[in-house]
């Protein structure tokens, strides 16, 4: 803006100028023209008197520089003339000053020559005998007087155009300065020209209009970024060309990345077939899904594009963990199968008995035996399902038991005591100690874990074995261990002991009459009550469980 008003003050300056100059030289040739007239005529009267007072004799040896004189008769003949030779001049009776001085004693005219380019003025006074006295003079022209003042008007143009443009420059400087200084932030709060106010309210109503939609929009970005940053899935937001938009800290942890990867293709921060497949499905406006392994899971991504008014102008990518559903859903079919298959075996066995007893296939001797079997096999089915209830309650929570303060020792060495005749009848040796300690809980799952652990370190034991059974504070908590002098666990199999129906030796287990459940419902249980659980374990000297449980609630 400010090169605009300089430039338009300097073509003012300069236009005014040129235009200044032009009308001086006219009046300035004007004003010249009318003395040169003036002094020709004083120089007519002159020579009239002199021609008056001394005739011809007045023109000998007289040749002025500057002026013609010629002297001519009542009939328009030449008699002199002061530049050319009189006898050869035409008549000048028809000549416009001559005429006007024969009739009223004085004349003038000017005429231009087009080939000297100058204009010539005339001066003629008629003479007491009637002959006329003509001086003439030549006038430049306005060209020739531009011409003739080339150098001074050039030098007072450089001057004229130099001051210009410093008067341009400090004008425009002076203009633009309170333009300059406006503060938009605060629009009506200037001071400048009264003409600026419109559009500086305008302004300030535009900027109270997109201060509110700011406000409503970070409003908006927090609550989305509040909702998506504590999700546990992964959200990423693309453009059509796949760039990352917007990318919440689950996705960013899942890809390695952080979010400086805004701005860049997706591709760039992971480059997976899975992942061009899925951005393929976005060029062609389908929802596309897949379930990948990554980073030792499973994750279920699902692509979906975003439409507005019918045309695509980006995707949604959100990726799911589906690691725990899946492993739920294999242990769900496991589980299943084994209860199936726990199941079969005693059916199987109670069928065949009842169906020798039915037949009378049985010696009288023998029934008492096939009965027995039928109610040992019976009561493994009901040991097995009242296990399978347990676990079931306990995996939804068991929301329903009563939760309180519970000695852990007092119920450590009932729970034992119950288990004395099993023990006896093993030859093992059960021992408790310890001391009081208070355990937050439900006395029915706290004894499950004690006589789970107990009653296996008394069917897993030798004849003549130890069980021993220690409570105790220790540091944050308490500490209920379980040992044992026993076959022990081989290494290979002590991760998974804890798995439903998981048995390390099938065939004894089922001899003692196992369901394949009681670790699963110690893990659960302890699990419930936010206790750990470690196991130290060697293949032919024994096992110990240790269930650290933590401190009692005030």
């Amino acid at each position: 803006m400010t090169k605009r008003i300089f430039r338009s003050i300097c073509l003012v300056a300069i236009a005014v100028f040129l235009a200044s100059v032009a009308l001086f030289l006219c009046v300035l040739y004007d004003y010249f023209g009318n003395v040169q007239q003036n002094q020709l005529r004083t120089q007519t009267d002159l020579a009239a008197q002199g021609v008056q007072s001394m005739g011809a004799q007045y023109f000998e040896g007289l040749f002025p520089k500057g002026y013609r004189i010629s002297w001519i008769s009542a009939d328009g003949e030449v008699l002199f003339d002061s530049q050319a030779d009189s006898s050869e001049m035409e008549n000048h009776l028809a000549r416009e000053e001559i005429m006007e001085a024969l009739s009223s004693g004085y004349g003038e005219s000017a005429r231009y020559s087009n080939t000297l380019m100058e204009r010539t003025l005339y001066s003629a006074k008629r003479l007491s005998d009637g002959t006329v006295i003509r001086l003439s003079v030549a006038q430049s022209t306005l060209l020739t007087l531009l011409l003739g003042m080339t150098s001074p008007i050039l030098i007072i143009i450089v001057m004229a155009v130099g001051i210009s443009f410093w008067l341009a420059h400090r004008l425009s400087q002076h203009i633009t300065a309170p333009l300059n200084r406006l503060n938009l932030d605060d629009p009506l709060n200037n001071e400048g020209y009264d003409e600026l106010s419109p559009l500086l309210r305008r302004i300030d109503a535009q900027q109270r209009q997109i201060r509110q939609q700011e406000k409503a929009l970070r409003q908006k970005q927090e609550e989305f970024e509040a909702v998506t940053e504590n999700m546990a899935e992964g959200i990423l937001l693309l453009n059509t060309k796949g760039v990352i938009l917007g990318i919440n800290r689950s996705a960013a942890n899942l890809f390695g990345t952080s979010r400086s990867c805004i701005g860049k293709h997706i591709l760039s921060v992971n480059r997976t077939i899975e992942l061009s497949e899925l951005l393929a499905g976005m060029e062609s406006g389908v929802r596309t899904e897949k379930v990948i392994d990554w980073n030792g899971g499973r994750y279920q991504l699902a692509l979906n594009p975003v439409r507005e008014s019918g045309t695509i102008t980006g995707a949604v990518l959100l990726m799911l963990d589906v690691t725990e559903k899946e492993q739920a859903e294999q242990m769900r079919r496991e589980f299943t199968a084994n209860v199936s298959h726990e199941l079969k075996t005693p059916l199987h066995t109670i069928s065949g008995c009842a169906e020798l007893l039915e037949n009378g296939m049985v010696r009288p001797e023998d029934q008492a035996r096939f009965y027995a079997q039928i109610r040992s096999e019976a009561g493994r089915m009901i040991a097995l399902v009242e296990d399978i209830i347990r676990l079931s309650h306990l995996d939804e929570g068991a929301e329903d038991l009563q939760w309180e303060q519970v000695d852990l020792y007092d119920l450590a060495a009932e729970t034992v005591g119950s288990l004395s005749p099993a023990a006896e009848s093993a030859g093992v040796s059960v021992s408790v100690t310890g001391e009081s300690a208070i355990v937050y809980g439900v006395p029915q799952l706290l004894a499950s874990i004690v006589y789970n652990l107990t009653d296996n370190a008394i069917k897993y034991n030798r004849p003549g074995g130890t069980a021993a059974v220690s409570v105790r504070e220790a540091t944050g908590g308490v500490q209920l261990s379980v040992s044992d002098t026993g076959i022990g666990i081989p290494p290979e199999h002590q991760e998974r002991i804890f798995e439903r129906f998981y048995r390390v030796d099938k065939s004894r287990s089922k001899e003692l009459g196992g369901t394949g459940l009681g670790l699963s419902i110690v893990k659960h249980a302890a699990r419930l009550h936010n206790a750990t659980i470690e196991l130290q374990s060697v293949e032919g000297e024994g096992t110990t469980i240790t269930v650290l449980f933590p401190a009692a609630k005030a």
